[in-house]
């Protein structure tokens, strides 16, 4: 539970995992500890890592012991406070708003769940946070973590189920 089995964002673009530190991007709005939907912020905490999803046209296995699942066109996450599936996995065509996960700019060829909201989920309090590849200016999130494509692997291949992100401990 101490700081060597956890992944530490400690400042807006520092991520620390085992004495080796990334360049990262996070959320527009900057680190909240009261996240509400569509803030565009990155909230502060302790969360699990749930599960890896990855493109599977473009990268053929994922080096981690975490679970992984393959993406398809048809997946997506629910972003409507109001849908009894908020915050969760969906297959689209969806009525209700939602992020498509399958998309054209790299940035969700991998997708890392964070535990955020999950246990329970409370409507409008933020979905779909992840750990995600960044774009190649490290531009803002809406809210995620993101590193370079070889760095996040990096990480992945030593995470474990018990491995947790702390996002600004210093605050939280």
């Amino acid at each position: 539970m101490g700081k060597f089995s956890d992944i530490i964002v400690d400042a807006p673009d520092r991520l620390t995992w085992q004495s080796q530190v990334f360049r990262c991007a996070l959320g527009r709005g900057g680190i909240l500890k009261f996240k509400a939907e569509g803030d565009g912020a990155t909230p502060v905490g302790r969360f699990p890592l749930r599960r890896v999803f990855y493109r599977p046209d473009k990268i053929s296995i994922i080096d981690t012991s975490l679970q992984t699942m393959a993406l398809s066109p048809d997946d997506g996450w629910c972003d409507a406070p109001a849908d009894p599936a908020y915050n969760q996995l969906i297959k689209t065509p969806f009525a209700r708003g939602h992020e498509a996960l399958w998309r054209d700019d790299n940035v969700y060829d991998i997708i890392v769940e964070l535990g955020y909201n999950d246990a329970p989920v409370v409507p409008g309090r933020g979905s779909a946070i992840f750990m995600h590849i960044a774009k190649l200016d490290y531009a803002p999130t809406e809210g995620c973590v993101a590193l370079r494509r070889d760095d996040l692997l990096a990480v992945l291949a030593s995470c474990t189920e018990s491995t947790h992100i702390q996002i600004n401990p210093a605050s939280a």
